[in-house]
């Protein structure tokens, strides 16, 4: 055998270490140490489209000039792999060819348009919230997207506000469920071609703003802001969210753009999140507008040294991070620690080695025209519907009914059947939006005879064309009016002080139902709506919320029965404004009303304590038992668990699925703690006459809460146990005791 010398031993060694690929760390790093500080701000900044966003793009000569200068980081509302394409090329033109993140608000799809987020969270079915996620990436990545700004997971309890539409609703522990599931169907294993990096919205506390006014103060105590509003943005930080984008509102007094507690001290401290954090659209210069910074040079210390890593359209950090930095103010870590987070990203998205991977229009015409994608959204949208009323049984409708009166503003429209945030692509309104009226159509064929009227305007007081659709009720079997309110009266900016339903539309109701005829009232809206007189007067409603692009298809699946309906509603439903904030899981008060007792009681005297539709109420065609509760033991320490069984059976005449759903009440604590609890959920199919047993675990995570120390733990005492179909539909009940 022959000798190999240590020298070249050495050598060998050396040179494989070498060769050894370089970590990402390490790349951000070599990388960091070329740039100067003009380009290392560059990272910082964000601008939009200017051009117009379906036509000839034509660039901004001072655009331009600063891409290819390297001056810029990031642009939002460009769409699609030819436009996205020709922007990076200006990029790779820059000394150092870092290329642009380019990111839109992809909220519920991208050209196949889901439920809206509110209407999807009545699903209660997270693998079908992860899977719409996951085809919203799918499409917007082959269309050159790199980032969403999604998931929004304020909680919220008023219902005025417009952005309602975008969340979850008003639970902490279904809206930290929901937050994990999109996270992951959004952004999959980062880098992958099929996935976009989500973004988590509006940190922090942004669904309690005041009055439920859009972009207003927010003021609640440290505890209320842990215990109810940060555990979805918590959940986000351990599904992996790779950005999260600021509030708009003061909280505490301290807009949330320049709030250190928030970025520095919470997320990326005591959370250890490594991504990056982008500010809402302009409200870096905003700190100015809030009185906080006196002008847009100190909006920009406050932000940067805050933790905001990236500016979106504010020209903040373009216009005065440089001079901050000479002037000894900013530490140039300060900057470093904000552009490496940036430019990990990049290369997790392996943009630098490709960064053309996600222009391919190739793949972006299979994945916006892949058929599979309607067939999901229509199955998902099916499960958003929620079942609130349905006395006479009148639904399922029978496939023998030969004529049917199709009424209202909203049958034949297609746009608005997208909702709010649905993104702006030139195919809105052709032919794969199917209308209302086109899912009846496409479901009766020629066995029933289909008759139209509007009726009335979605808004207004004109009433001309109540005769029209009162002569068609005549001719007809049943039935169906469509009403509710317009797509862009729930979304951004769209906050109302009358969440009543607008102008005419119930009194068409009340002169329909004097026809004697059987109706189906389906109301879609983007947030919880009034509708006393219908709720009280007609017996079946049915809440459609904005569906998406296969709306018409869904709504014809659940009248006919071919998809029974399991929505529970994520939101509780107010009788008046009155009411408002109203939510579920509230205080008992020391003085509380029993039984609608008014008398020196926390009541209103001129209206009832209970909302008109219980969070996590709603019906189905068929009908479930609850039976046979257990628990695996009536004591437990902080280290155990206990085990809840019970049976569920579909006692009904059609298969079906039911939201079994576990609520806790700790009877007494060192803090005064909510009446109830949701603590575990479980949705299951069954079919007609099946019984299932199905299993809860109650772990020490579940009875804790946070302290007046703002310290997460539990204490020893009782609780009661219920489960049931609603928070207030509760069939079973029973206790246990945590003991020391």
């Amino acid at each position: 055998m022959k000798k190999i010398s240590f020298p070249f031993i050495l050598l060998f060694v050396t040179l494989l270490g070498f060769s050894q690929t370089k970590t990402i760390d390490q790349k951000v790093t070599e990388l960091l140490g070329k740039m100067t500080l003009e380009e290392k701000i560059g990272q910082l900044n964000q601008y939009t489209n200017d051009a117009n966003p379906t036509g000839p793009l034509v660039v901004n000569p001072n655009k331009e000039r600063e891409i290819k200068g390297g001056l810029l980081g990031s642009m939002l509302n460009v769409n699609g792999a030819d436009r996205t394409r020709k922007y990076q090329e200006l990029a790779i033109q820059s000394r150092l060819k870092i290329p642009l993140l380019f990111a839109l608000d992809v909220i519920h799809g991208y050209k196949t348009t889901f439920p809206i987020p509110l209407a999807e969270a009545a699903s209660w079915d997270l693998e079908a919230m992860e899977q719409s996620a996951r085809i919203a990436a799918i499409e917007a990545s082959a269309s050159g997207i790199h980032w969403t700004f999604a998931p929004m997971v304020d909680i919220s309890r008023d219902p005025r506000w417009g952005r309602v539409m975008e969340g979850a609703g008003e639970d902490t522990y279904l809206g930290s469920k929901i937050a994990f599931a999109r996270i992951k169907g959004f952004q999959g294993k980062l880098g992958d071609l099929n996935s976009v990096m989500a973004c988590t919205k509006h940190f922090a506390a942004y669904g309690a703003a005041t009055g439920g006014r859009e972009y207003n103060s927010v003021d609640i105590s440290n505890r209320m802001l842990w215990e109810v509003y940060l555990p979805p943005f918590k959940a986000a930080v351990d599904a992996g969210a790779a950005t999260f984008m600021n509030a708009f509102n003061d909280i505490n007094g301290i807009p949330a753009t320049a709030n250190k507690y928030l970025q520095r001290d919470i997320l990326k401290g005591k959370w250890n999140f490594k991504g990056f954090v982008v500010s809402d659209w302009g409200s870096i210069g905003e700190l100015v507008t809030h009185g906080y910074s006196k002008n847009d040079s100190e909006a920009a210390y406050s932000a940067i040294t805050a933790g905001s890593d990236m500016d979106m359209e504010s020209n903040s950090y373009r216009n005065n991070l440089a001079q901050l930095v000479k002037d000894k103010r900013v530490p140039i870590a300060t900057i470093d620690d904000a552009v490496k987070r940036i430019l990990r990203k990049k290369f997790e998205l392996g943009l630098f080695e490709d960064p053309f991977r996600y222009c391919n229009q190739e793949r972006q015409d299979a994945a916006i025209n892949n058929p599979e994608h309607a067939k999901i959204a229509r199955v998902i949208a099916a499960k958003s519907i929620v079942l609130l009323k349905n006395e006479r049984n009148i639904l399922p409708l029978s496939k023998e009914t030969k004529t049917i009166a199709f009424i209202g503003p909203m049958v034949k429209p297609k746009r608005i059947n997208h909702g709010f945030w649905a993104v702006n692509l030139k195919e809105v309104d052709s032919t794969y939006i199917v209308s209302q009226w086109e899912g009846l159509e496409n479901k009766v064929g020629k066995n029933a005879k289909l008759l139209y009227a509007k009726g009335c305007d979605i808004e207004g007081t004109n009433k001309a064309g109540f005769q029209e659709a009162i002569d068609i009720a005549n001719q007809s079997e049943v039935v169906i009016v469509s009403i509710g309110e317009r797509y862009n009266m729930s979304g951004e900016s769209k906050s109302r002080s009358n969440i009543h339903l607008p102008g005419v539309q119930e009194e068409l109701i009340k002169e329909l139902q004097k026809t004697g005829k059987p109706i189906v009232v389906l109301i879609n809206a983007g947030r919880p709506l009034i509708f006393n007189w219908t709720a009280d007067n007609m017996p079946t409603i049915v809440y459609t919320w904005w569906l998406g692009s296969e709306a018409g298809n869904a709504i014809a699946d659940v009248l006919f029965g071919d998809y029974n309906p399991s929505g529970k509603l994520p939101m509780t439903f107010p009788r008046e404004e009155g009411q408002i904030p109203i939510y579920y899981n509230h205080f008992n008060t020391g003085r509380p009303s029993i039984n609608e007792e008014k008398l020196y009681k926390s009541s209103y005297i001129d209206l009832p304590n209970t909302p008109k539709f219980p969070f996590g109420y709603g019906l189905s065609y068929t009908t479930f038992n609850y039976s046979n509760l257990k628990l695996s033991k009536t004591k437990m320490k902080a280290s155990e668990t206990i085990e809840v069984t019970m049976d569920i059976t579909n006692t009904g005449k059609y298969e079906g699925e039911e939201v079994v759903q576990l609520y806790l009440q700790d009877k007494y604590a060192s803090l005064i703690r909510p009446i109830i609890e949701l603590k575990d959920f479980q949705k299951l199919k069954l079919g007609i006459g099946q019984t299932k047993t199905i299993k809860f675990v109650i772990d020490n995570q579940k009875l804790s809460f946070y302290n007046e120390k703002l310290e997460f733990n539990s204490e020893p005492g009782d609780f009661n146990l219920m489960v049931g179909s609603s928070s207030e539909d509760i069939r079973l009940k029973s206790s246990f005791e945590l003991i020391k």
